[in-house]
């Protein structure tokens, strides 16, 4: 979870390594517990939910996703029909409860079929960064091997790596080596 916006996090389920494709999620489990991290979700107690459709509607969001976010990074305004259909089929409605200070806050809670309710969300994310968002601050990795995508909320909004430990480093003792002559990874 390094994208600091849920629609980025949800396009760094897949990644790449080495030039290789990692993918985060195999099955339906993979994705209901993603879900879990990402948004305090938890498995939908008394509905039942069909994994293997959650993989493949969950993949699909994830590549429309990903299509509209670069369309829009590139200063276009891409086919929004698609998720429109996930917004569409996410009811939701207001919910007041209190927070752990006692103060009251309001949620919303889904209240439609099982795969809209764990996948609107989602699907609300991409649109509300659609709208709101400033895609000067959307950003990829500048590592070369990394494909990972952020929201810079950096004061001088700067950040260059989805993570200073992984691809910074990486990426900086790649060029220390290249400038030394050292040939040890």
């Amino acid at each position: 979870m390094v994208g600091d916006h849920l629609a980025m996090d949800l396009l760094n389920t897949e990644a790449r390594d080495n030039g290789e494709v990692i993918e985060y999620w195999n099955s339906g489990n993979d994705v209901l517990q993603w879900l879990e991290r990402s948004r305090g979700v938890s498995a939908l107690e008394d509905k039942a939910v069909d994994l293997a459709e959650l993989l493949t509607q969950a993949k699909a969001l994830r590549a429309l996703a990903r299509q509209l976010i670069v369309q829009r990074k590139e200063g276009q305004l891409g086919d929004v029909s698609g998720l429109n259909e996930y917004l569409n089929a996410y009811p939701s409605v207001p919910h007041l409860e209190r927070d752990g200070e006692d103060n009251l806050i309001m949620t919303r809670t889904a209240c439609g079929e099982p795969m809209a309710s764990l996948l609107g969300p989602l699907a609300e994310a991409v649109a509300q960064l659609l709208v709101e968002g400033n895609f000067t601050l959307v950003k990829q990795c500048d590592h070369p091997d990394c494909i990972l995508w952020f929201y810079d909320r950096t004061k001088a909004h700067k950040r260059r790596w989805c993570s200073m430990a992984l691809c910074g480093n990486r990426y900086k003792a790649a060029q220390f080596r290249k400038r030394t002559g050292s040939a040890t990874p």
